[in-house]
């Protein structure tokens, strides 16, 4: 009898959270396809050339860090510098790289030394030297070569050098969109409700897209399944996820691949987090916990558009590597802000933010996978309704696949970058075949990650790249 009540709860208990999670992920995708729709709409009567020519505009600072990007250093920087914005500038911080990553940009751009004083704000690694270019028509590009730091280290760097008043961080390996700028300044400018502390845009995959001179000439579907199944996950991350929490004022990650903050508020709250792999998020959550802290009315706000193109892994070790880094990012995030879980004080942040991530972001895989090692010891114990079982696994599939269905649903209703027949077919097949093919792999690398973090592992983990695909002549 006792035996059968455990079984009873367990299975409730197993159910109820595969209710809960998947109800969420559905709620976040309808607050998100009515966001997309309303934004595709009031886009249309914006002019950002109003920005573009105002003498009022906020100044921005672009900061990328660099550590072994030769293979594509010269063309991302010339994307940068094509950027649609008047008042920016370009910082490049080479971060101690040992390949030819500065002797590039050096031969490229007409760099020379300059003479440099920086008041270190925030604690970084020696900073060797600072270049500029002599040619004018490459005014904005201020180049920082520094000791190697990490990410952090050298987005902080960045941050001490510069004195705009938004500081936009982008990965240096991405391709911009031309009015990238424009579009994330905007929710600064316009918002006359909240202070804006941040702003995020959509990330999206750029393998074997066409690029030339640093700009995006053609969209492609990848060819690589790992990059496929890369594109779903980031437009359900982008558009289904991270829409709807800017909508509830709960966004508490925006993607180091590209993000803009007020940098006054940024230093303040003391800059990237050196100790965690998960620096920007945890950079979002310190920001909001500051202005909490201080009762002041804030917001993070998001951009819908597809504004930067990403290289993202093509071999099961490299993305492998980055997504155990993103797990032991979160765990690290959520441990060192704790005292937000539940807390009142915090807000949206507190109340509803934390505890998703805690729940469904963190502890999903582990849920998910004594489920599956529960299923089988109810196996052996013959103690399995078959037809229920197989009923609730088509269900689950069923649901995996519909939310997937319903980012590429967002993706051409709202911007419709896939225009080819062949690969709209292409992302649909990617989206049946994902839940079996791809998901197992997710799940095993973020218990890696757990594991990793368990035994105190710290590094990033290597990332390799092919580069990007160029126009034929």
């Amino acid at each position: 009898m006792f035996f059968e009540y455990v079984i009873s709860l367990l299975n409730h208990l197993f159910v109820t959270y595969a209710v809960g999670i998947t109800g969420i992920y559905f709620i976040l995708a309808v607050i998100s396809l009515f966001e997309i729709l309303s934004y595709r709409d009031t886009k249309k009567y914006t002019n950002y050339k109003e920005l573009l020519s105002s003498p009022f505009a906020p100044t921005i600072s672009l900061i990328a860090p660099a550590y072994n990007e030769g293979l594509s250093i010269v063309e991302n920087i010339r994307s940068l510098l094509s950027i649609q914005y008047n008042a920016y500038e370009v910082i490049i911080v080479n971060d101690g790289s040992s390949d030819d990553s500065i002797e590039k940009m050096k031969a490229n751009f007409s760099l020379e030394k300059v003479p440099f004083f920086v008041e270190e704000k925030i604690k970084t690694q020696k900073i060797k030297a600072i270049y500029k270019s002599t040619n004018k028509a490459l005014h904005r590009l201020l180049v920082i070569d520094k000791e190697n730091g990490g990410k952090a280290d050298a987005l902080n760097a960045g941050l001490n050098v510069s004195n705009k008043e938004l500081v936009t961080c982008i990965d240096v390996d991405c391709i911009i969109e031309p009015e990238a700028l424009l579009k994330l300044v905007k929710p600064f400018v316009s918002d006359d409700k909240s202070e804006v502390i941040a702003c995020g845009g959509v990330i999206r995959v750029a393998n074997d897209c066409v690029i030339q001179d640093g700009r995006l000439l053609g969209v492609r579907f990848p060819k690589s399944s790992l990059a496929r199944f890369q594109v779903l996950e980031y437009l359900r991350a982008f558009l289904l996820g991270r829409m709807a929490w800017a909508k509830l004022n709960g966004l508490i990650l925006i993607s180091g691949a590209l993000g803009m903050f007020d940098r006054k508020i940024a230093v303040a709250a003391g800059g990237y987090n050196t100790n965690t792999v998960g620096e920007d998020m945890e950079l979002i959550v310190r920001m909001r916990a500051y202005m909490a802290e201080r009762n002041k009315n804030y917001k993070v706000a998001y951009i819908p558009d597809p504004l930067c193109w990403t290289e993202v892994p093509e071999t099961h070790q490299v993305l492998g590597n980055q997504r155990n880094r993103w797990t032991r990012g979160t765990i690290e995030v959520l441990k060192l802000h704790k005292g937000l879980f539940f807390n009142l004080k915090y807000g949206v942040m507190g109340l509803l933010s934390y505890p998703f991530w805690f729940f469904f972001e963190w502890l999903a895989p582990i849920i998910e996978t004594l489920g599956l090692v529960y299923f089988f010891i109810l196996i052996a114990l013959g103690h399995v309704f078959w037809l229920k079982a197989i009923a609730l696994i088509l269900v689950a599939y069923t649901l995996s696949v519909l939310l997937s269905i319903s980012a590429l649903l967002a993706e051409e209703l709202s911007f419709a970058k896939y225009v080819k027949k062949s690969d709209i077919n292409s992302m649909f097949l990617a989206a049946i075949l994902e839940p079996i093919l791809y998901h197992p792999k997710v799940v095993y690398w973020a218990l890696k990650g757990n594991y990793d973090l368990l035994m105190g592992k710290k590094s990033w983990g290597k990332m390799v790249r092919t580069g990007f695909k160029k126009a034929q002549a």
